[in-house]
């Protein structure tokens, strides 16, 4: 199937690509249309983040993300977390949101600013963009779904007893190989 939105994918417009290819569309195909020109868009592609579109872009009903995540009915608690993060990160954009030392998704969104602005900056095509930050939200989610595997089985992390994290990434990756 094909995707539409804007060019110039940024936080977002890259998490919902990832979103949609990993969870409702592997096979999707994504097209993007310039800002101004969002009529232009191919009659055949499903419209995210567009104007007047169902998937709309992000406003007081949510970002463009939860709106995917609720018409798809993802119910994923790792999922749920990075939606919170994406959300930190579009009120740090649009609001001035800065989060506070006890806010974990705001400072995690702080940092995933950064990187998606970096990708911006080395990447030239919208495909290129989302392609390099597909392994950023695969990670995310893995260490999200890996710490709600642990609070679900009430188990607890090792300590690391001086040697890294070596015991923690060990027993991390066997929660999330196992059914």
């Amino acid at each position: 199937m094909k995707w539409v939105t804007r060019d110039y994918v940024h936080l977002d417009r890259v998490a919902c690509p990832w979103l949609i290819k990993r969870f409702i569309d592997k096979e999707a195909e994504f097209v993007f249309v310039p800002w101004g020109e969002e009529s232009k868009r191919p009659a055949d592609a499903i419209p995210f983040a567009l104007p007047g579109a169902e998937l709309g872009p992000h406003d007081a009903q949510g970002t463009t993300f939860s709106k995917i995540i609720a018409k798809y009915r993802i119910d994923d608690p790792a999922i749920a977390e990075i939606a919170q993060v994406i959300h930190a990160g579009v009120e740090y954009v649009l609001h001035d949101y800065r989060p506070g030392t006890d806010d974990r998704y705001g400072q995690i969104a702080v940092g995933l600013l950064a990187i998606s602005e970096g990708v911006l900056l080395v990447n030239h095509t919208d495909n290129a963009i989302i392609e390099a930050s597909l392994p950023v939200y695969d990670a995310m989610y893995a260490n999200f779904r890996a710490h709600q595997l642990v609070k679900a089985r009430k188990a607890s992390i090792p300590a690391a007893a001086g040697r890294g994290p070596t015991l923690q990434t060990q027993f991390l990756r066997n929660l999330l190989r196992t059914p």
